[in-house]
């Protein structure tokens, strides 16, 4: 009887679909900075490019990276993830009215 309650509740769905969103997130984040980091730091130093006194490999990947991946968290929070509760009584309660 418990295998049924947890399969039915949607709140594990939702759940389920932001776990999958913070995957993804996680992935963008190691996918930019490996391809920035190891992309243009490939180079021996003495022909490495520099953006504001650092290595362009360095700013593209850490620095640049961190800031999209801040605007990107905060979109995903205000637009994909939702609010869910975590008591039972919300349930109960929606029962009761309908």
């Amino acid at each position: 009887m418990k295998d049924t309650y947890f399969n039915d509740d949607w709140r594990f769905k939702v759940a389920n679909r932001e776990a999958i969103v913070g995957c993804i997130l996680a992935a963008i984040n190691i996918l930019w900075w490996f391809g920035f980091a190891y992309g243009l730091g490939s180079k021996p130093p003495e022909e490495y490019t520099y953006v504001l006194g650092f290595p362009a490999w360095f700013f593209w990947s850490c620095i640049v990276g961190y800031l999209v991946m801040v605007v990107l968290v905060f979109i995903v929070v205000k637009f994909v993830l939702k609010e869910v509760p975590l008591n039972d009584d919300v349930e109960d309660e929606e029962e009761e009215s309908a």
